[in-house]
């Protein structure tokens, strides 16, 4: 599928940047952003921070641009790069395809998603041959096949988020939990709270008991097997870390 690129509002060109950091239209011009920034819940909100990754499901708006009640339909969740060959897109055309918008890869991979096998060959097949590593199959799967497997992993009957519970101890770097409450990136012994504009001070999770786990299951088997979700830079800015991404992990250059 073809990545669309735009500024993921009402409008079109390349967003601004400001210290390095892409900034939503509202801190530009005033303007409302659409409804296109997905949390690691999977749910999609408007938010003026526009993050380092892009992707879709199908398409979920309707006149106006707005999201509709079925935003589940299409099996194939994907994460696409921001850019791709300097195109530019339409966010939202009729009836085509809605771009949604992530902090980063982690983001991505606990709502559901995959990265995609158009703009993101090798981590498509990275992804890919890790999943065939972790379920020891005897080839690696198609796109299709580990579509259908989030699917029921991702979303309930109620089309609410699936979660599950696994100690905190034996997930890899890069999954994401809730502890306390708020959605955090598991991260070198660490959680770090989430938002749409980066992650947090660290704090470690208290008691040994096991954390509710946003990502799905074979998402999480695909990290511990070998797959390196990209993670937005503030998550490295812990003085043990020195700005360098831990083994099970890859920053954005």
């Amino acid at each position: 599928m073809e990545p669309v690129t735009g500024t993921g509002r009402e409008g079109h060109g390349r967003p601004a940047r400001r210290g390095g950091r892409i900034v939503g239209a509202r801190d530009e011009d005033g303007t409302m952003p659409l409804q296109n920034r997905v949390m690691p819940t999977g749910e999609i909100a408007a938010d003026p921070g526009r993050g380092l990754m892009m992707g879709n499901r199908g398409c979920l708006h309707g006149r106006g641009r707005q999201l509709g009640a079925s935003r589940w339909r299409s099996q194939a969740w994907i994460c696409c790069v921001l850019e791709w060959r300097g195109r530019q897109r339409d966010p939202m055309p009729p009836g085509r395809w809605t771009a949604l918008f992530f902090l980063d890869e982690a983001t991505a991979l606990a709502a559901g998603h995959r990265p995609c096998g158009y703009c993101r060959r090798p981590d498509f097949l990275g992804f890919a041959e890790a999943w065939r590593e972790a379920r020891r199959l005897d080839r690696r799967p198609a796109a299709r096949d580990m579509d259908a497997v989030l699917h029921r992993e991702r979303v309930g009957r109620l089309r609410r988020q699936r979660t599950h519970r696994a100690p905190a101890g034996e997930l890899p770097d890069g999954v994401m939990i809730r502890a306390g409450g708020e959605a955090g990136l598991w991260l070198a012994g660490r959680a770090w709270p989430w938002s749409f504009g980066g992650y947090g001070a660290p704090a470690r999770v208290s008691g040994p008991g096991a954390v509710e786990v946003l990502t799905p299951p074979s998402t999480v088997a695909a990290i511990a097997a070998g797959y390196r979700p990209l993670v937005h830079p503030s998550a490295l800015t812990a003085p043990w870390l020195a700005g360098q991404a831990p083994p099970g992990v890859r920053a954005y250059a």
